[in-house]
């Protein structure tokens, strides 16, 4: 009776949790798109109706279809890299679940939880779940991180911006650093061990740790890495078939994702350079990854407005803003907890 009460205790918590996340995420967005408004539109808000055009409307759908798919796919075929095959209903109802507890959790991390939840429920290990969620977000990873600082280095579009200069360079050092990281992590990860081990036992030393929990985490962390490590060798020792379908279909979701706003800028008349616009989407995205805000809400906003002012004007400048996030985030996330809410209850239904 008490675990009974406990876990329906814990249920409410993480519900209550993540309504507080939902309404972060929402007042967020608003002071983001305020500020697109107010700091970078010069306060000018139009709607155009040639957004609403037929073939405007078919190319987006296109495009959505893509960029759906594309990331259902490149889990997918991770999964069969790493032994596993799931159903494609299964697969894209991940997508959207994902879509929704990614954006109103800090750092994204609630959407990875959230998957390993759904794939362990449809009879994958936590063990290899965790393996294929990683592995797919560090293909993204390092898809974007190594076009970042060639964008920040190059495009003439973000001279004037306090990004570059010494701070892009900076940045691109970090870059390298990150990558390097884990290049290292996936292949000598025993490289990593010792010197984990000392800042553990260093932070014992200084009392800040106790003795048990510095070899509590001493043994987790190095489970945990040489776990990830040998999920990412049995990852590459899969079929190259799987291994080079889920890179690919890395690549064809970011660029999915990238080509949006350029879509609704060239719908809306403008003379559209895609490279610029693919250049200033992947910087955007890299920015993204380090909001401490649910699903970078208010930061993307006030990034993409920085950068595309130079090419919108005021009163298209808002509303492309809203047009791309809800195009790539408030439709799956509105799609996913649709999703969610009929698969918790489908859940209730079995217990029953």
């Amino acid at each position: 009776m008490t675990d009974s009460t406990d876990l329906e205790y814990s249920r409410q918590a993480s519900w209550r949790r993540l309504m507080v996340f939902s309404l972060v995420f929402i007042v967020m967005t608003a002071a983001g798109l305020y500020t697109v408004y107010d700091q970078f539109a010069g306060r000018s808000l139009t709607f155009d109706p040639r957004l609403l055009a037929p073939g405007t409307l078919a190319a987006l759908a296109a495009l959505l279809l893509v960029y759906f798919l594309s990331d259902g796919l490149r889990l997918y075929f991770t999964l069969r890299a790493l032994g596993h095959c799931l159903p494609f209903r299964t697969m894209f109802r991940l997508v959207f679940i994902n879509l929704f507890f990614s954006n109103v959790t800090p750092m994204a991390t609630g959407g990875g939880f959230a998957q390993i939840w759904y794939l362990h429920h449809h009879g994958v290990p936590v063990g290899r779940a965790t393996a294929a969620t990683t592995i797919r977000t560090v293909l993204a990873v390092v898809f974007i991180f190594s076009l970042t600082p060639v964008f920040l280095l190059t495009l003439d579009a973000l001279e004037d911006h306090s990004i570059t200069g010494s701070v892009g360079t900076a940045l691109a050092a970090f870059i390298l650093l990150y990558l390097g990281f884990f290049t290292i992590l996936l292949f000598r990860t025993h490289w990593l061990i010792a010197p984990l081990g000392g800042l553990l036992n260093g932070l014992h030393r200084l009392h800040l740790i106790s003795t048990a929990r510095c070899r509590r985490w001493q043994f987790k962390a190095r489970r945990e890495m040489l776990r990830f490590s040998h999920s990412f060798r049995d990852y590459a020792r899969g079929r190259p078939l799987f291994v080079g379908l889920s890179i690919l279909f890395t690549a064809v979701f970011l660029l999915s994702l990238f080509s949006f706003p350029a879509l609704l800028i060239h719908s809306l008349g403008y003379s559209v350079d895609y490279l610029v616009s693919l250049g200033l989407m992947v910087v955007t995205t890299f920015i993204m990854y380090f909001s401490p805000t649910p699903g970078a809400s208010g930061i993307s906003e006030g990034v993409f407005g920085s950068f595309f002012r130079d090419i919108l004007s005021g009163n298209h400048l808002v509303l492309v803003t809203i047009g791309w996030r809800l195009l790539t985030i408030y439709l799956g996330m509105i799609i996913g907890l649709l999703v969610l809410q009929r698969e918790l209850v489908k859940q209730r239904g079995t217990a029953g």
